[in-house]
């Protein structure tokens, strides 16, 4: 057999077939300035030859008439393997049938023989190399590594040219698997990768009966562009089924957005964002699978930008006002006012008050939380050095921590700067932290934790019980004071499993040292019970609602005069 290959190793390399030696000299001799050059006699050595893994071929020239195995079997033989069917095969004939065959069994393009034009054979084969090059970089960038569907780029690039060819009505679908951080968060990265693949096979499978393409959008969001349907309920029931079963009890919910598309309306960048805003809006919705685009939606995105554009101005402006709702230690003879919580309220020029329900959870989307949860700090230090100065007490202030102001690297010192501008002892600004910053960002929020603890600050785990995160914190953090949520103290009463659960919550507390606040107190057979269930603290409508600074300061009198009394008393 003959073997002859030159070896620079900066060239690309060709690999030439033929079984006369006269044009392997010939071929050869026209290649070799520009490529790298191995030479074969017949298809059997070619194979041989292919079928080292350390050499990579960038080119096959290919004669077709040849001994032991000719030109036809080797390129099927290429083009049935998964590795060599990357490479092309130009093939070299006189035949002009042969040429034929030749390029419909998988061939690139033909040289035709005799070898008279140098030139010719060059640029032939360049221009084969580059456009297999090109290939294989769009191979390697249009598909998602991780669940085998579109990426996003090329998603859209082959959307616009697909479009005006489609004579079918067609949605835009993005399929959004709520919660999907807690996977990758408690169980890791490479479940978390699985469950994407998962859902990619499961959407690769819905489009097998379907006109349409996917692709993964972002992180754990997918979009679909499909063939129009009255209803996805019963399909995205039936992709939630199958990922339950693909994903090992793991409880994931998957939503659905879906926007009907007009051919000449927009373009599909946007109707992927209103699909995605109809997803976005049942997110945490339980039972809620999926749901159109409206007018409404359209109105509440528009008033979303709205807030999102007026914060600034608010800020500057002062229209988010900062109430106060009292908490009350109820063990012993009397309850005493102890401590306040200071919640956020927006009183905006134009559209009136806003609930902290519209904004809160839109802020901390898209990380604008963290200005307001300045704002409120500050607000609140500034509170407690005027009651000191009003008053001659200090009333401590529980104010909220978010998940974005954990990813601050800067959250310790912006807290202890309040406090020494403005004179007060750390343990005068209780820090509530919910378990939504721990599912998201454990190791960062363990390490603020005890950075902010080592300074001073008291921790407060807010809505402890609601989810399964809380049991994980205690065993990470040292927590300070548990804060029952109110849907406990609602139910407890009426339900005696509930009624267990929170004596359970409260001797939890009692042995991790901490103190307990029950929130959402509202009856006094409610305030009797956690009495007696040993419950230290509590806030609600019973005592009163969130008020604003100057009538929290009546409040203090009350409890100053009362104070006085018992003392006159004794």
């Amino acid at each position: 057999m003959e073997r002859f290959m030159t070896t620079s190793g900066l060239k690309r390399r060709v690999l030439i077939v033929d079984d006369e030696i006269i044009n392997r000299e010939l071929l050869g001799a026209i290649l070799s300035q520009n490529y790298d050059t191995a030479f074969a006699a017949n298809g059997e050595e070619a194979m041989e030859l292919l079928s080292d893994p350390e050499a990579y071929y960038s080119l096959i020239l290919l004669d077709l008439m040849m001994p032991v195995m000719d030109g036809f079997e080797v390129i099927e033989r290429c083009r049935a393997d998964e590795r060599l069917r990357r490479i092309p095969i130009i093939v070299m004939t006189s035949e002009k049938s042969a040429e034929v065959r030749s390029i419909r069994t998988g061939a690139a393009d033909f040289i035709t023989k005799p070898y008279d034009m140098p030139e010719v054979i060059l640029a032939r084969c360049e221009r084969t190399i580059e456009l297999s090059e090109d290939e294989s970089i769009i191979r390697s960038t249009e598909r998602d590594k991780i669940s085998g569907l579109y990426t996003r780029d090329y998603f859209f690039a082959y959307l616009h040219r697909l479009i005006p060819r489609l004579d079918v009505p067609m949605d835009a679908v993005a399929l959004n698997i709520d919660r999907f951080q807690l996977i990758n968060e408690i169980l890791g990265r490479q479940e978390g990768d699985r469950i994407l693949k998962c859902a990619g096979d499961l959407i690769s499978d819905m489009l097998t009966s379907s006109i349409g393409i996917a692709c993964r959008g972002e992180n754990d969001t997918f979009f679909v562009f499909i063939e129009r349907r009255d209803d996805y309920l019963e399909l995205t029931k039936q992709m939630q089924k199958k990922l339950d079963s693909m994903a090992g009890g793991r409880h994931l919910h998957l939503k659905a957005g879906v926007y009907s598309c007009e051919p000449g309306e927009g373009d599909p960048e946007i109707w992927f964002s209103r699909a995605k805003a109809a997803c976005e809006g049942i997110r945490g919705s339980f039972g809620t699978y999926c749901a159109r685009y409206s007018n409404e939606l359209y109105e509440r995105m528009v008033f979303y930008e709205r807030l999102i554009s007026d914060v600034n101005d608010a800020i500057e402006n002062r229209d988010f006002v900062v109430y106060y709702q009292p908490k009350y230690n109820i063990q012993g003879e009397r309850p005493k006012l102890v401590s306040a919580e200071a919640l956020i309220r927006w009183n905006h020029p134009e559209l009136g008050f806003i609930s902290p329900g519209e904004f809160i959870s839109l802020f901390e989307k898209n990380g604008l939380i963290r200005k307001i949860d300045y704002y409120v700090w500050r607000e609140a230090a500034t509170q407690i050095k005027r009651w000191r100065k009003l008053y001659g007490t200090e009333i401590p202030v529980s104010v909220n921590v978010s998940r974005v102001d954990i990813f601050d690297t800067g959250l310790e010192s912006k807290l202890s700067d309040i406090l020494d501008e403005f004179s007060l002892d750390p343990s005068l600004l209780m820090l509530e932290i919910t378990e939504t910053a721990y599912s998201g960002s454990a190791d960062r929020l363990i390490e603020a934790v005890d950075n902010l603890r080592e300074k001073g600050f008291r921790i407060e785990m807010d809505d402890f019980g609601t989810g399964y995160s809380s049991l994980n914190m205690l065993t990470s953090i040292p927590i300070d004071i548990l804060k029952l949520d109110m849907q406990f103290i609602r139910r407890m009463l009426m339900d005696q499993k509930a009624y267990r659960l929170v004596e359970m919550m409260i001797d939890i507390a009692g042995f991790l040292d901490a103190a307990v606040v029950a929130e959402g107190v509202e009856k006094e057979e409610q305030l009797k019970a956690l009495k007696k269930m040993g419950c230290d603290i509590v806030q609600g409508f019973y005592f009163s609602p969130p008020l604003p600074a100057e009538r929290f300061g009546e409040l203090i009198e009350k409890e100053l005069k009362e104070r006085e009394g018992s003392y006159a008393d004794n």
